[in-house]
Order: structure tokens, then sequence, then C-alpha cells
């Protein structure tokens, strides 16, 4: 009886000493900022600050990356172009590997079909340049009496001392332009040896590109670490295949304007088909401007070789063209890969045509592509990393 007496007084003692236990003391709360001196610097000033020189900093890098460009022209230029020309063809020599062939041989039918194609596209212009020229001039003095004597009768009465001036100004260098351009191909010998070679490295430069593109990566990135690796190779992916889809699908939509330019001169008669329809493809590579400059040319040539009439009716055309590679073609061809806004294409146009020239035009909407789709695929494994989703 007396240890149950015991044990119960126990029990009620630990109770009592469980129930009036002081709770355990808060952390203590974070000291106050302290307040910034008088004549100390704003924040919001120290920030722009930072960012300032940061920016400055990558400009000195972008201008010294753009001097070193422009004196290896020679090199960055078919280097670009066997780029694009990789993006092309690869989908060409994966079939044929495919079909049996091995990579040596899938990559020389590939590039020598490549080849074929562009050296009968030059013959084709130069030949028809040749033959159809003087047949211009002829139309073009026939087109500029007619509108002559339209412009001295009713209603207009102008008097077409001016008009004859300029219209026989306009015959007198169309006559002398031939002889001009082949002077120009004769004499610049220095022009011809850098196309040349121009030519040659961007054959080698496909060539390896097409063979061992991915041994190639390989070797680039087989110095980092695994995680960083994982991101960068996940990184290239994304912009090798926003340039491949890029540069398919331009050469989709110019394939369709220069078929439509090309029909429509036949149908109307007018000179220099073949050379109008192979401008409107190339042209079509400078998103935007290039269509119209091609149009322009093409419409002048109407203009003064069949009249106002024809002019008008390809000018008709050529906007049909315009809303349906706008509404069309774009979105549905280019734009689902892509995804640049209209004012962003035209910027980088506007910035990469000063900086260089055509080439940097040809050039400025792959790599931005190339750089939104890189930096969009690694904040979204940033995001599933974050989640703890399945990584891509």
């Amino acid at each position: 009886m007396g240890r149950a007496a015991k044990r119960a007084a126990n029990g009620a003692a630990a109770f009592r000493g469980r129930v009036t236990a002081p709770p355990p003391p808060l952390p203590p709360p974070p000291p106050p900022a302290a307040a910034e001196p008088p004549g100390d610097v704003p924040r919001w000033l120290r920030i722009g600050a930072a960012w300032s020189w940061r920016l400055l900093l990558l400009a000195a890098l972008l201008y010294a990356a753009g001097r070193v460009a422009s004196l290896l022209y020679l090199v960055v230029v078919p280097c670009a172009a066997a780029l694009l020309l990789t993006a092309l063809l690869q989908p060409l020599t994966a079939r044929l590997r495919r079909a049996g062939l091995g990579p040596l041989a899938a990559t020389w039918c590939t590039l020598l079909l490549a080849f074929i194609l562009i050296g009968g596209a030059v013959w084709l212009v130069a030949s028809r340049v040749a033959a159809e020229y003087p047949a211009l001039v002829t139309q073009v003095k026939h087109t500029t009496t007619q509108i002559q004597s339209w412009l001295a009768g009713q209603p207009f009465h102008i008097k077409t001392g001016n008009l004859e001036k300029l219209s026989d100004n306009l015959v007198t260098y169309l006559s002398q332009h031939k002889s001009v351009l082949e002077g120009t191909v004769l004499t610049g010998g220095r022009i011809v040896a850098e196309i040349l070679a121009g030519g040659v490295l961007c054959f080698f430069v496909s060539f390896f590109l097409i063979k061992d593109g991915a041994r190639i990566w390989e070797w680039l990135t087989s110095a980092l670490v695994p995680e960083r690796k994982r991101r960068t190779d996940l990184a290239g992916h994304a912009a090798w295949l926003a340039v491949v889809h890029y540069v398919r699908g331009t050469v989709a939509v110019a394939a369709i304007h220069a078929l439509v330019m090309g029909v429509t001169l036949t149908v109307m008669g007018a000179p220099l088909v073949a050379p109008l329809a192979v401008f409107m493809f190339i042209a079509a590579f400078v998103p935007l401007v290039g269509v119209l400059i091609a149009g322009a040319a093409a419409l002048l040539i109407v203009l003064a070789a069949k009249g106002l009439i024809a002019a008008l009716i390809l000018l008709g055309i050529l906007i049909m063209m315009n809303q349906l590679e706008g509404h069309l073609l774009q979105p549905q061809v280019v734009g689902k890969m892509v995804r640049l806004h209209p004012l962003a294409v035209i910027l980088v146009l506007a910035v990469a045509g000063l900086a260089a020239g055509i080439a940097g035009a040809v050039v400025a909407v792959p790599v931005t592509a190339a750089l939104t789709s890189a930096v969009r695929a690694l904040r979204q494994d940033e995001r599933l990393s974050s989640g703890g989703g399945p990584r891509p």
C-alpha cells in the first residue's frame, strides 16, 4: 500500500511538472536593417552602375567579335553558309544512310547533288541573261515610245522632251551594262578568286559537318562536367533544331515564291524569267525585305518591257503572295518552331544588315532563332528540375 501511494505521488508530481514547464524560448528577431548614411550612394544607382559596366563589357566583346569577323569574312561567311547548307542537306544524308549507304558515300552523294543543282542554276541564269538581254533592250525602247505618245496625248498633253532624254539614257545604259559586267568579271580577278576560295571552303566545311557533325559536337562538349554537358547538349539540340526548321521552311517558302514568279512572268511573256525567278528564290532568305526587293526588280523589268497594265497585274499577284506568306506560309511552315515576333525580325535584320551587310541579314534570323530556342529549353529544364518533374 505504501509503494502504491508513492507511485501515485510521483506520477502526480511528474504531471504537474509537465503542465507547468515553461515553453522553449522564441528565436531572437532579426536585427533591423541598417539605415544608409546620408552621404552613401543610393541602392538604385549602385544597381544601375553594376548593370552598366556589364553591358558595356558585353558591347565591347561584341564589337571586338564583329571586327574579327569582318577581317576574317572569307572564313566566317563560308562557314555560316556551310551551317545553313548542312541544316538543309542533313535529312537527305540520313535517308541515304538508312537506305544502306555508308557515311562517306552518303555525304558525297548529297553534296554532289547539291552543288550540281547550284551550278545548274548559275548556268541557267547566265545563259538566259546572255540570250534575252538584246530583246530586253528592244522592248524597253518600244515601251518608252508608247509611254511618250500616251503622255503627249489627251488628257495630259505633257511635253516629252525630258522623258525622251531619260529613255535614251536608260536604253544607252542597258546597252552598255552587259559589256560593263563582262569587263568587271574579266578584270576582277580578286573577286573571282575570293568567290572560288569561299566556295571550296564552304564545300569542305559542309562535307565534314554532314559526315561527322555529331562527333564534332561530342568532342566540343567532352571537357564539361556531366551536369553542364547535359544542359549544353539540351541547349545545342534545341538551337540546331530551330535552325533546321528555319532553313527547311524558308526553302519551301522561297520555292513557292520563285514558282509563282516564274509562271506569272512566263504567261506575261516578260524577259529574264529564269533570272528573276532565281533572284526571288535567293532573296526570300532575307525575311520581309528580300521578297520586296526581288518583286520591285521584277516590276521595273515588266514595266519597261510590257507596259503599265502588265506591271499592275504583277503588283497584284505580288501583294497576294505577300499576304499568303504572312498569314499562311510563315506561321505554318516556319513560325511554329522559330516563334519570333515580326518586330524582333525587323530589328534583328536592321542591326545585322548595317553591321555585316547582306551576309549578316541572311544569318541574323536563324542565329536569333537558335539563341532564343536554346534559352527557352534551358528555362524549361530549370522549371522541371525545381518542380521535381522528369527532365527532358
